[in-house]
């Protein structure tokens, strides 16, 4: 098989062949583990491998001999149509791990199905209806065509747009439900999509340095840089063993149901409550009889029982202890104390900490344990939530308030 390994050619096969091995790599743990995510993610490694190839067997010679130019020609190697709504499937399935594809999800693949029919009516007219070049006469691949590249940066940004509007609405209800909302807040998940913008401020800055993308030329080092990029995004969502940690699964019709507590491993949580059910938190509070009531019986739990001293509390444990509904609990606290759940729990245990360092704790125990005993879970979660409550970091704070 021809193949010029030039310098070009053979670093786009590396990144070639490493997508491959990381698609299958990925598949297999999809598959082993039941990990939604991580079949998403092989998927989008292989398209990945894929869009560059043309490039690499360009740079290899087959643009100029048969029959590997017409291999490249009729087979639509770049899916721009489909990366993005793999792209937004995969993030739905990172943040949610109940996560079910839906008959109504196919629609997001029409153009890419659509585009995939037009490439093999194009075979099927050159080669078998005319027998002769017709749409390829111009000797230039329809996978470069402008409309087809631009269509698909567009297509890219609307996903892009989606995948945000998932991620911030799965940050507002794990806000809203547990009392570790900074330990469940995936970094992995900000990375990549930050990757994802990256895949698109690439494209645009590329476009607009050359635009002709049926040309070779510069077009190398926009193919090196998209390489790296999704080399990145497969071998980080490989290594991170906790992709898919928070599952929403509660019937629309019962906010409550088998609503529970479950650990999956280090840093990982299960919260069974639909995104879709937690978009009416905010409603009068009128709505809600004896709201004050409500109010100083949550206090009690805090100021009395100490429920924030435990580091796995979530919302249901209120509502058990209560009798009532996770729902108005959460209402109660968003309208009565103006705070998610995770910032009401967290004031009580900083006021309980507060009160530790006054009594000159601090100087028999190390800060972390004092924390842990108010109820964090960790030192980064300390000492971002100590720093929002007084503007100070614990140091700081003992040092202006409490000199020696």
């Amino acid at each position: 098989m021809l193949f010029s390994f030039s310098l070009k050619s053979s670093i786009l096969l590396i990144f070639f062949l490493h997508g491959m091995v990381f698609s299958t790599l990925l598949l297999i743990k999809g598959l082993q583990n039941e990990n939604k995510s991580s079949l998403w993610l092989s998927l989008f490694t292989i398209l990945c491998s894929f869009y560059i190839a043309p490039f690499m067997f360009g740079f290899a010679g087959w643009y100029s001999q048969q029959p590997y130019r017409n291999i490249l020609f009729y087979i639509p190697f770049q899916q721009l149509f489909l990366l993005p709504p793999v792209l937004y499937f995969y993030t739905k399935a990172l943040l949610d791990k109940s996560f079910q594809f839906s008959k109504r999800d196919y629609i997001h693949f029409l153009p890419s199905a659509i585009y995939l029919i037009y490439s093999f009516f194009i075979f099927l007219t050159d080669n078998v209806i005319l027998n002769e070049n017709y749409f390829y006469k111009d000797g230039k691949d329809k996978d470069f065509s402008l409309w087809y590249q631009i269509t698909g940066l567009f297509s890219l940004g609307y996903y892009l747009t989606q995948s945000l509007k998932v991620y911030y609405k799965y940050k507002t209800l794990t806000y809203n439900v547990v009392s570790f909302a900074d330990s469940v807040m995936f970094k992995w998940a900000k990375r990549f999509l930050i990757a994802f913008l990256m895949l698109i401020a690439i494209r645009i800055l590329f476009f607009i340095v050359n635009p002709e993308w049926d040309e070779f030329g510069k077009k190398f080092w926009y193919y090196v840089c998209f390489s790296i990029l999704f080399y990145y995004m497969s071998i980080s969502g490989y290594t991170n063993s906790i992709l898919s940690a928070t599952s929403f699964r509660v019937s629309p019709l019962n906010f409550d149901a088998d609503f529970k507590f479950e650990a999956y491993g280090p840093g990982e949580t299960e919260l069974p409550i639909s995104i879709q059910d937690n978009d009416n938190f905010e409603e009068d509070k009128n709505e809600i009889p004896d709201f004050d009531l409500w109010k100083e019986k949550i206090e009690t739990l805090m100021l009395v029982d100490k429920m924030y001293e435990n580091p796995e509390l979530v919302i249901s444990d209120l509502s058990n202890k209560l009798s009532t509904h996770s729902k108005k609990i959460s209402k109660v606290i968003n309208q009565g104390f103006n705070m998610n759940f995770n910032d009401f729990v967290n004031h009580y245990r900083i006021k309980a900490l507060i009160q530790k360092i006054e009594e000159g704790e601090h100087n028999i125990q190390t800060l972390l344990s004092l924390a842990f005993e108010c109820g964090f879970n960790s030192k980064s979660t300390f000492n971002r939530a100590f720093k929002r409550a007084t503007s100070l970091n614990p140091k700081e704070y003992i040092e202006k308030y409490l000199p020696k």
